[in-house]
């Protein structure tokens, strides 16, 4: 990750961003001719969203996708404060939530009902600042973070290298599968600051379009 004021809010942004990419990698280019449309992949902040990305640790997109719906049913229809404060531990066995996912989406809340995280106002902050915030509650890993980051802030210069997708992508493009590991693929996506996050949608599109699968966080 690096430290910029840039901000992804339309396509535009992701144009100028795989047109700088292409500038700085060349073989990005063959990337972004095989990928199809990299989508803006942007959703409002905010707990629910925080909460969706939470739900989507290391399960399929389906599967996560399953777990909110159910999540959202017992919370009446919408993630809100007080119904994932009030979700008790039978009502996450009937969910079909992990006692990790339970006790993540607990600790959210809390930290959120304390006034010790406020998941909006994070998008005004620096990215590392923000990774510190998020990261210091139990349960959030890098993963959820940056993905956060990079969906609900729009910060154009973050790169999950722990996302299997990702890892996948990469060493499938390049032809590589050692790129796939996340101390390899660190030090590759180096190159690509400061649209690291541009070149994250774009992986993921590459994914979806080459391996058929939707990879991408919700």
């Amino acid at each position: 990750m690096g430290e910029n004021r840039l901000r992804i809010g339309c396509e535009a942004d992701i144009a100028e961003g795989l047109a700088a990419l292409a500038l700085k990698d060349s073989r990005l280019r063959a990337v972004i001719d095989r990928a199809g449309p990299v989508p803006l992949r942007l959703r409002p902040p905010g707990l629910a969203a925080l909460v969706d990305i939470v739900l989507a640790q290391m399960v399929s997109k389906g599967s996560a996708a399953a777990l909110s719906a159910r999540l959202r049913a017992a919370c009446d229809g919408e993630i809100t404060l007080p119904a994932l404060l009030a979700l008790s531990q039978a009502d996450s066995r009937v969910i079909g939530l992990s006692r990790g996912k339970f006790a993540t989406l607990r600790a959210v809340a809390e930290a959120v009902e304390a006034g010790r995280l406020k998941p909006a106002d994070l998008c005004a902050e620096p990215v590392e600042k923000a990774m510190s915030a998020l990261t210091a509650i139990k349960g959030i890993g890098p993963w959820t973070a940056e993905v956060y980051l990079l969906s609900c802030a729009g910060h154009a210069d973050i790169f999950p290298v722990g996302d299997v997708a990702l890892q996948r992508a990469v060493g499938h493009a390049f032809g590589d599968p050692s790129i796939g590991g996340a101390k390899a693929l660190r030090q590759v996506a180096e190159t690509w600051s400061p649209w690291r996050s541009v070149a994250a949608r774009l992986f993921w599109a590459y994914y979806a379009h080459h391996m058929r699968r939707d990879g991408a966080p919700p």
